[in-house]
């Protein structure tokens, strides 16, 4: 009797907030857990276009459980499909890749705007212009410039007499293009995340060590990056979620191109390509891709509590 006393006093006391919680509750069920536990089942069954209901043709659904032979015949390297562990390893070099100079690039570009330097708003509008511009725009934009034959890129080094390779054809040159346009467009992004970690550094700690002899590097290796280390566990973090997951500018620069095919852009190929669009395989892609994300931020958020980190 004292619990349901207490109970309600707890939903009389804040019966307003859960009011208030329930819509969004709503919402992220119908547009995320349920075709998530959907794409769960999904990879449990032989599902494609040919046994799948259509009303259209009054054609009943004929697909059928499989167990786990889908998770098994991926997860074997089978060519057919998609060469799992060769498309991981290519998904890894492209998303540490990209992390990698997204981070060095923005901290870099901040700890120049972080200095007093004249026109230092003007730089940081123009550096924050790939950010701002629509990504289809920009993926559009670099695809002219990787132009094997009519590019300025190409043109520029056939200016200096270097080799003019064919970026966006079937040679490990795709991927490296398309990692160029994604650093491009996820820096601005680090650096003004780091610049606000910057800022929130007491200046008298730079001063403190001044006073004590601390070289330049000193400063910036006791200071700055202990300094930044809460900002940037948190961008590397999402930074590698983005970029595990990226379709749209690999997808526009190159489209369904064997040498930038990452798990992402695969299983896209599985769902809505083909003669008969295999929905089965697509879905089972699309649960390892969260279960390695997921891996990964666990051992990454155990990384951090080891080094004295609460995230």
């Amino acid at each position: 009797m004292r619990r349901e006393t207490s109970v309600r006093r707890f939903l009389d006391r804040h019966w307003y907030a859960y009011a208030m919680v329930l819509p969004v509750v709503v919402v992220i069920a119908v547009l995320v857990l349920f075709p998530l536990a959907q794409g769960v089942f999904f990879t449990f069954t032989n599902i494609n276009e040919g046994n799948i209901a259509n009303p259209v043709l009054d054609r009943p659904a004929t697909y059928v459980s499989v167990g786990l032979d889908n998770y098994l015949n991926i997860l074997s390297g089978d060519a057919s499909y998609g060469a799992f562990w060769g498309t991981l390893v290519r998904t890894l070099i492209w998303t540490f890749g990209c992390v990698f100079f997204h981070y060095t690039i923005g901290l870099g570009l901040a700890l120049l705007l972080n200095r007093q330097v004249r026109g230092r708003a003007v730089y940081r509008v123009l550096l924050i212009l790939p950010w701002a511009v629509p990504a289809f725009i920009s993926a559009f934009a670099w695809k002219y410039m990787f132009n094997a034959q009519y590019g300025i890129i190409n043109q520029a080094l056939r200016a200096v007499g270097l080799p003019d390779p064919v970026w966006l054809g079937q040679s490990d040159w795709a991927l490296v293009a398309v990692m160029i346009v994604n650093i491009w467009l996820g820096v601005p992004f680090m650096m003004v995340a780091l610049l606000g970690g910057l800022q929130s550094i007491p200046g008298d700690l730079y001063e403190a060590a001044e006073v004590d002899g601390a070289t330049p590097w000193q400063r910036f290796r006791h200071v700055t990056l202990p300094g930044l280390q809460s900002v940037s566990s948190t961008v590397v973090l999402l930074g590698i979620i983005w970029t595990f997951n990226m379709f749209a500018i690999i997808y526009l620069i190159t489209g369904p191109n064997p040498n930038t095919r990452i798990l992402v852009t695969y299983a896209f190929e599985r769902f809505f390509s083909g003669a008969s669009r295999d929905f089965a395989v697509a879905s089972t892609y699309g649960v390892l891709i969260l279960s390695v994300l997921l891996v990964f931020a666990g051992v990454y958020r155990r990384a951090l509590r080891k080094q004295g980190e609460v995230w």
